[in-house]
């Protein structure tokens, strides 16, 4: 059976730690920060007995789904067939993790980064044997939400790709396999949705409120403004940064002043209380 090791245990982390585990991989949780580790327990824990309650699993299958996990913050305990990183989106830290990984583990072992928009060549250009590098980009949160993107670098094999696909059904996902390009396919098309709405708040052409309702009335299941605050204003303009500078920042795709206010203010949505709306 194959080992999978999830490097990061915040929101998604955590996430991808549970659905590996109920699709019955042997599964480590690894973070540097024991507090992280705790919180990413009993979220799980907490998630799996609500899960039993509304009975859409069995007491059964939440206890097999706890006994697959394992809990530590010894990187040195990271060894697995395939890692999948859920850190800070940042690529020095990504490649400083997976050398560290790599050192450790088979030269064979596949090493998923969950990146949003990190091209993937460019972490493979630094670590040894690239061609087990790829992307596998889930979505928040990872225990509802059904698609993954594939992302295939320039040096991703075949082998790897279809060892991913086949984990990726296994966990009840719905793979879709893209080239590396910026963005990949979701948040490329998804820049038009976050930016065209804080344009018209720019522009004191609607409301925050509206343009949510609005939004959703036309069949999307969030507004913009609502889902900037669950993802992470952070995070979100962070991926609308990167998206800009590969693009050669064409002026369709700059960053929003609106939203890097809210950065700089710290009001970062759901996870500090505050962004577009209080919690």
């Amino acid at each position: 059976m194959i080992t999978i090791c999830v490097c990061g245990a915040g929101t998604m982390g955590s996430g991808i730690a549970q659905v590996a585990a109920q699709a019955g991989y042997k599964t480590i949780q690894f973070d540097a920060n024991e507090t992280m580790l705790q919180k990413s327990k009993v979220s799980i824990e907490k998630f799996l007995q609500a899960s039993v309650e509304k009975n859409k699993i069995t007491a059964a299958e939440r206890d097999n789904t706890l006994s697959n996990i394992i809990f530590t913050a010894n990187i040195d305990e990271c060894i697995a067939d395939i890692v999948i990183e859920a850190i800070i989106e940042k690529k020095e830290a990504k490649i400083s993790l997976f050398n560290q990984l790599a050192a450790i583990n088979s030269a064979t072992t596949i090493l998923a980064t969950n990146t949003s928009s990190i091209a993937i060549n460019e972490i493979a250009n630094e670590i040894e044997h690239p061609e087990r590098v790829v992307g596998m980009h889930f979505f928040n949160p990872a225990t509802l939400m059904k698609l993954v993107e594939v992302i295939k670098g320039a040096y991703t094999s075949d082998t790897v790709i279809e060892t991913i696909l086949t984990v990726c059904k296994q966990m009840k996902k719905v793979a879709v396999v893209c080239k590396d390009s910026p963005g990949f396919i979701v948040n490329r098309i998804a820049r038009h949705y976050y930016l065209e709405a804080m344009k018209l708040i720019e522009l004191n052409l609607a409301t925050i409120e509206t343009v949510d309702a609005v939004m959703e009335n036309a069949g999307f299941k969030m507004g913009p403004f609502k889902l900037m605050d669950l993802i992470g204003m952070d995070i979100n303009f962070g991926v609308s940064n990167i998206v800009y500078e590969a693009m050669d920042k064409p002026s369709r795709l700059k960053p929003s002043i609106v939203q890097q206010q809210k950065v700089e203010a710290g009001e970062l949505g759901k996870k500090t209380g505050k962004g577009f709306y209080q919690y």
